[in-house]
């Protein structure tokens, strides 16, 4: 199974632990990430201006390698997934961006985009390519008895109607995620709300104060750590939870209970 993959910026850096163990699960699984070879940052936030094309020219480009290649779209940041997915989303919809768009990109190879690509995130692919019951199959080293809480925050969920990545006020991917490498999920409420860290230069007290509210929740309810799939709100969420509770990267605990970490 062969995916086009887009890792981001962050992945390359801070995050690289998301990034490592996601490659080290794939070769468990059979899956080949295909990196793109000169991918540009994807503007780590979709911006609403329709007269706005430079930030997303990146997204689009992305999209046509793995049109070229014939394969998906993979991707595993929240915010990489969340805004090349919208971007993906206006050159299949919306017209006049797509005009715009292309006119820019017409000297480059690979002809007109029209939003052709499939985009989905790591975790898609292990629920709807592989199948959870597969991956179960494949846990080498089960995590029994660890009580642990999905944060699903907004970018994976919203706008729902684009992401269509899961239902985005009771969601239930990343909990069939935990009891597949066989942990048990814990669930509280606040697992799909915003953790505030886009706020952070604006007002520092903002997600302080959502990261003490969701850990509070999670702990709570009984979770013992919590795990997440976008690098922004790991970093809030140990921060500014002032390391209350540990938080992992879902990958890093798929890792373990495959017997690669």
């Amino acid at each position: 199974m062969e995916f086009t993959y887009y890792p981001g910026c962050t992945l390359k850096a801070k995050g690289k632990d998301l990034d490592l163990y996601a490659r080290k699960c794939a070769e468990v699984l059979g899956v080949e990430m295909k990196e793109i070879a000169e991918w540009q940052c994807c503007g780590g936030c979709y911006t609403t201006a329709q007269d706005e094309i430079a930030t997303k020219l990146s997204s689009v480009r992305a999209c046509k390698e793995a049109r070229k290649a014939g394969t998906d779209l993979l991707t595993l940041c929240s915010a990489c997934h969340n805004v090349i997915k919208r971007v993906n989303n206006d050159m299949k919809e919306n017209e006049y961006f797509s005009f715009r768009v292309n006119n820019y990109l017409a000297n480059e190879e690979g002809g007109e985009y029209h939003g052709e690509t499939n985009v989905i995130h790591y975790l898609e692919m292990l629920r709807d390519k592989i199948g959870f019951d597969k991956i179960k199959e494949k846990v080498v080293n089960p995590l029994k008895g660890k009580k642990i809480g999905a944060y699903y925050g907004c970018l994976l969920l919203r706008p729902s109607t684009v992401m269509a990545f899961d239902n985005p006020e009771n969601p239930t991917i990343l909990e069939d995620f935990i009891r597949a490498i066989g942990a048990t999920p814990v669930i509280y409420q606040m697992r799909n709300e915003c953790c505030g860290a886009y706020c952070t230069v604006e007002d520092k007290k903002i997600p302080a104060k959502n990261a003490g509210k969701i850990i509070e929740n999670a702990k709570g309810k009984g979770a013992e750590c919590l795990i997440t799939a976008c690098p922004l709100c790991l970093y809030n969420l140990k921060v500014n939870g002032n390391d209350q509770m540990p938080v992992y990267y879902f990958t890093e605990l798929l890792a373990e209970a495959l017997g690669v970490k």
